[in-house]
């Protein structure tokens, strides 16, 4: 590891793992001195690739508040002054955001040509679910997004964003309706307001459902659950919600905002639910984005990125609740393997409802004519020789050159490297000074060191990346509308131990015209039809008969061909 983020120990704690610690372990041999240059390296690397030694930008903004001037320091209130200038970076980033979050849109169910919707032929549009509306705190109004009040755009945790805008998908419908027709539109955002809603419901001529699921990181805990999600059900009753308003309007149509599978057993087959579209989270276009899809306006073309099963126990390993090995520590196996998601569905010949790369659109698509042509390639060569010797660049010099500067200020609750003594046992302040018994043989060995097997270049061997065939296929628009397809190519390497099938390729094809045609090509790589041996620990090519597929999901795949024998 390179760096330590956020650097302390507990959040605001002023102690460190490293600081001062690095610093001591350095000048006492316990981390070599080319260890350090290393992590620098890998570090400063990115800030001169990208220029940033030459080109440089003021700092304009503060990550911890939105007010123009405060603490500069924000946890140790220090440094007042102008602290957030507000530029506007954004360009046109809303129109990409508006046509990325359509494109992804999936669409799972859609009933005799349910979708699209016009505007013009709907008396009365309802739409429920507090998925839909506001928060009632604002779009930012609940710090870093931990909350799930209002429509779903964005999940919580450290790596979330202010909203400049939130378009939610009531306002949207709203507009299109007043738009583009002269049809009411009615609204209830209270998941629990059942006599109202079977009231709206019994009068829609078009009943639109919004349902979400959230999760995030760790230090935030929404409804119990602690970062990730405690279970697969949609939050707050959501299922209950579909089931109440198609029992009272027999064109019920639901949209899913989630940030991972769902259960959808309890409604997908109702009659009354005549569309599914999941829309993930779609960012601050939200609303605009799936009314572009119910409307017509965009023809749904994205993929399931994972399975949606019948029930959690299909999807095999369940998760770790609690910690399980001491000192609030979880201890996983992972002894699933590879086997996760559809490819466990596949193991344990489980039927999901829409399996992994399922989506459907306004038109429709056939395969066919494929062709797998074998690479020109030479044989595989295992990388060999030595590395050259960790280069060095310094040297740690004394604990003299380390200690504090005179009269340097410390900005409360920072982690420094700077030692309080030359005494590097007093500085460190642990009982543990000098005990190096946790250090792996060899690991402070600078020595060339023999070329793994699989290595010799980034990434790996070079012999991996040759291409060993390149697999095409025609896709054709049998349907009335322009669209895309994403069409996907599996890999059964064949043996006991393998998944059933494993993607290896996908493209997507865009804008394909009523009874026009497409070629998908995709190239399979030696590392794709490689296994791990633990024993030579390199890639080997099985002697296991392989077949390639290729098709419109995991689990519909019109085209199969066997892939022709080659040496490991």
């Amino acid at each position: 590891m390179d760096m330590a983020m956020p650097g302390d120990t507990a959040f605001d704690s002023g102690a460190g793992y490293w600081g001062t610690n690095l610093t001591i372990a350095v000048l006492n041999g316990t981390v070599p001195e080319w260890r350090i240059d290393d992590m620098v390296t890998r570090i400063l690397a990115a800030w001169y690739y990208v220029g940033r030694d030459t080109n440089t930008v003021d700092i304009n903004f503060d990550s911890w508040t939105l007010d123009t001037y405060g603490y500069q320091h924000y946890i140790s209130n220090e440094g007042y002054g102008l602290i957030n200038e507000h530029v506007n970076v954004r360009g046109e980033h809303g129109a990409d955001i508006r046509k990325q979050a359509a494109a992804s849109t999936v669409l799972l169910k859609n009933a005799n040509g349910t979708l699209p919707l016009n505007a013009k032929d709907q008396n009365v549009t309802a739409v429920f679910g507090y998925d839909a509306a506001d928060n009632p705190y604002g779009p930012n109004g609940c710090p870093d997004r931990g909350c799930d009040n209002g429509t779903l755009a964005m999940a919580w945790g450290s790596g979330s964003a202010n909203f400049p805008y939130l378009i939610t998908p009531y306002f949207a419908i709203q507009n299109e309706v007043f738009t583009n027709g002269n049809g009411e539109v009615q609204g209830i955002s209270d998941n629990y307001a059942i006599t109202q809603i079977d009231a709206l419901a019994r009068q829609a001529s078009a009943s639109i459902v919004f349902v979400n699921a959230d999760s995030g990181e760790g230090y935030i805990s929404v409804d119990g659950n602690e970062g990730d999600r405690n279970n697969l059900t949609l939050w707050e009753d959501g299922d209950r919600l579909i089931n109440e308003v198609a029992g009272n309007c027999s064109n019920t149509i639901v949209v899913i905002h989630s940030v991972g599978p769902v259960l959808v057993d309890s409604f997908y087959q109702n009659p009354n639910v005549t569309a599914i579209l999941w829309a993930g989270i779609p960012g601050q276009e939200s609303g605009n984005s799936i009314t572009d899809v119910l409307y017509g306006r965009v023809n749904p073309g994205g993929k399931l990125p994972f399975t949606m099963g019948e029930s959690r126990q299909q999807y095999g390993v369940d998760l770790l609740y609690q910690p399980n090995n001491g000192e609030d520590m979880p201890q996983l196996n992972f002894e699933e393997g590879v086997f996760i998601d559809y490819r466990a569905f596949d193991r344990h010949n489980e039927t999901p409802i829409y399996e992994f790369g399922f989506g459907m659109s306004y038109s429709s698509f056939s395969y066919s004519d494929l062709q797998v042509t074998p690479g020109n390639v030479g044989p595989y060569v295992p990388a060999n020789g030595t590395t050259q010797p960790a280069p060095s660049l310094g040297q740690p010099g004394q604990a003299s050159d380390y200690v504090y500067p005179p009269d340097f200020h410390k900005v409360g609750l920072y982690i420094y490297p700077y030692l309080n003594s030359t005494d590097l046992g007093a500085s460190s302040n642990s009982s543990d000074f000098g005990d190096d018994s946790f250090i792996p043989e060899g690991a402070r060995d600078s020595s060339p060191q023999p070329v793994p097997a699989a290595g010799g270049a980034p990434g790996g061997n070079v012999g991996l990346y040759d291409t060993v065939a390149t697999v095409t296929a025609t896709i054709t628009n049998t349907g009335d509308v322009a669209g895309d397809e994403v069409a996907q190519l599996y890999l059964c390497l064949g043996g006991p131990d393998d998944p059933l099938r494993a993607l290896r390729g996908f493209d997507r094809l865009k804008d394909i015209q009523p009874g026009q045609t497409a070629q998908f090509s995709a190239n399979l790589t030696r590392r794709d039809i490689s296994n791990w041996d633990v024993v030579s620990q390199n890639w080997v090519v099985s002697q296991y008969p392989k077949t390639v597929y290729v098709g419109a999901s995991s689990r519909n795949l019109p085209l199969q061909a066997p892939l022709p024998a080659m040496g490991s």
